[in-house]
């Protein structure tokens, strides 16, 4: 079956939707998503959007983009933070009045609260930057926008799989996807198209990510001859369930809450004295696993790892219920506590990917380090790296990145398609998404795919997590390498073709693995320590051989490394010291 558009955006999270919404002000525009789009992953951001309205004191966009550029430890490109900050204000009020339901001021204001790394005057102190809606943010972001799209005529095909992109020369025509429903093959056959796929998270054992997030944009692109930029950097929340992986929203800390010991000591104090328990992520993580390590943590049963404990009792069941109803929820329903009267037990989770498909500040894919772009293709959101993070994603810029550049990406795609010609389709348009599929069926079903991922899961888990060496870093390259040629000869167990989740979760896996292997072969590649990406046996960042970023290819078993130039051109590279 052939669909034809202006636009197809794949992904309905935050990022696709907003893009959607700008497309089609005056393109004809779909929405492909594998799932039904309030489902999306970003509504499960709980704390906050940060927009420097300066509602509750002082803030300006210049103090958000340098706390972006430093939180990211210098890695981030100073004119994509710029534009980040800058448009986040009129941003946050455009999702007011299209109805969004943030927390108000008794004035009536958008309310703000502080998140970690946020600062007023270049450091000087903590502000409050995050807009934010109870602990259900991103939720609320989800349902404005998806009403609005509603409202713009954008048709959505929901529970459809991309499984292939048509680019020819280097310009990108449509997708082709699988529809869950039925096993039939779609092509959209459009003049751009867009990936807002999300995160990578499931590559991980241990992860506050949906089972959904498995990187499926970065992976196809990657498969097609398209770098992807700093994979290495894989950022670790501090604060999920222990041994669940499940996010408290660092808005408990922006609202006071404390990170505590076996001993009841507030050890943020021994590492960031300024900013303490909301100093940036990849500082916190690192603290919570040296306490731990130092025989400080919390020790849990025989299949739960050390942790430590979140106390937010001192707040008061009145300011729980009102600005953390969910968080409070979570406990009661995963732990069987109320964090009103008992502290909450958390470990640091695999969290959020700052690397994913090179784009610039309109989205647009780019092919090398050069400048040189695809054209009619674009990435916004987690997939996509602008990189306006860096080494290290500050809270609450997740949200903002989704709507400053998929409002910027769909921006472009409506002006792109307007002077565009349409691409012919071939008649074999399908053949590689065909070949795709009749890989994995029939014939014996050789190894068992859950092994695989379990394996997957558990290696990257222990040994390119928070910290990093060489030989583990080798010892997990080798193994997925092998563990991509087990891949190989799996085949499904299931031949039926209505909602054939089996396959689905087969060509998941293939993603993963791929990802994976750039993933820790790029790690392996940076013999530095910067933001997230924390070497042991190199501890210090290197910025005379290492103020670059990772470009990396996918050559059937080979991997092929380039660099890029970083924007530092308002902030050089000082230490970070909170």
């Amino acid at each position: 079956m052939i669909h034809t558009f202006d636009a197809v955006i794949v992904g309905a999270g935050g990022a696709g939707l907003y893009a959607a919404l700008e497309a089609s002000q005056t393109t004809k525009t779909a929405v492909i998503s594998k799932l039904y789009p309030i489902r999306s992953h970003t509504g499960a951001a709980q704390g906050g959007i940060s927009a420097s309205l300066g509602n509750i004191e002082e803030d300006k966009p210049e103090w958000h983009a340098f706390d972006t550029v430093k939180g990211g430890d210098y890695l981030t490109d100073q004119d994509a933070a710029l534009i980040l900050a800058e448009e986040a204000v009129q941003a946050v009020y455009d999702l007011e009045n299209r109805g969004l339901p943030f927390n108000r001021t008794p004035e009536g204001r958008i309310d703000q609260r502080r998140f970690g790394g946020h600062t007023r005057n270049f450091g000087e102190s903590a502000v409050r930057r995050a807009c934010y809606a109870a602990d259900r943010t991103g939720h609320m972001i989800l349902q404005t926008l998806y009403q609005q799209c509603i409202k713009n005529n954008v048709t959505f095909f929901d529970e459809f799989h991309v499984i292939d992109v048509l680019l020819k020369e280097q310009r990108c025509f449509g997708v082709v996807a699988l529809e869950l429903r039925t096993g039939e093959i779609h092509v959209f056959h459009s003049k751009a198209v867009l990936f807002a796929t999300g995160g990578t998270g499931r590559m991980f054992r241990i992860t506050s990510n949906a089972y959904a997030n498995t990187g499926d944009g970065p992976a196809l692109l990657l498969n097609k001859g398209v770098p992807l930029e700093d994979m290495e950097f894989y950022q670790f929340h501090p604060t999920g369930i222990k041994g669940m992986g499940i996010l408290i929203t660092e808005g408990v800390r922006g609202e006071g809450g404390i990170l505590r010991n076996r001993d009841g000591e507030r050890f943020m104090e021994r590492y960031t004295p300024t900013l303490l328990d909301l100093a940036p992520r990849d500082i916190v993580a690192r603290s919570i696993v040296q306490e731990i390590r130092e025989g400080r943590g919390i020790r849990g049963d025989a299949t739960i790892e050390d942790f430590v404990h979140l106390d937010a009792t001192h707040l008061g069941k009145d300011t729980i219920e009102a600005k953390l109803p969910d968080i409070a929820d979570f406990c009661r329903t995963y732990l069987g506590i109320d964090p009103a009267e008992n502290p909450i037990p958390v470990q640091p989770t695999a969290h959020y990917a700052m690397g994913g498909i090179p784009t610039d500040i309109y989205g647009r894919v780019l092919k090398n380090g050069e400048g040189h772009l695809y054209e009619g293709l674009y990435a916004a959101g987690e997939c996509a790296c602008v990189s306006v993070h860096g080494a290290n994603r500050l809270g609450t810029n997740s949200l903002v990145d989704l709507i400053v550049f998929g409002r910027r990406a769909g921006q472009n795609i409506a002006q792109f398609v307007q002077g565009s010609d349409r691409i012919p389709l071939k008649k074999d348009s399908t053949r590689y998404a065909q070949e795709r599929i009749s890989a994995k069926t029939g014939g014996q079903s050789g190894p068992n795919p859950e092994d695989i991922r379990t394996e997957l899961q558990n290696l990257l888990m222990e040994k390119v997590g928070i910290y990093r060496n060489e030989q583990d870093m080798l010892e997990t390259v080798e193994r997925i390498r092998e563990l991509r040629q087990d891949y190989s000869q799996v085949k499904i167990a299931h031949n039926t073709s209505a909602f054939n989740t089996h396959l689905l979760d087969i060509l998941e896996l293939g993603n993963l693995l791929d990802l994976a292997y750039i993933f820790a072969f790029s790690a392996l590649n940076r013999k530095e320590s910067r933001g997230a990406h924390s070497r042991e046996d190199y501890p210090k960042r290197n910025d005379d051989e290492w103020l670059k970023h990772t470009l990396s290819w996918l050559e059937e078993d080979n991997i092929k490394i380039g660099y890029k130039s970083v924007d530092i051109s308002r902030w050089k590279p000082k230490p970070r010291k909170y």
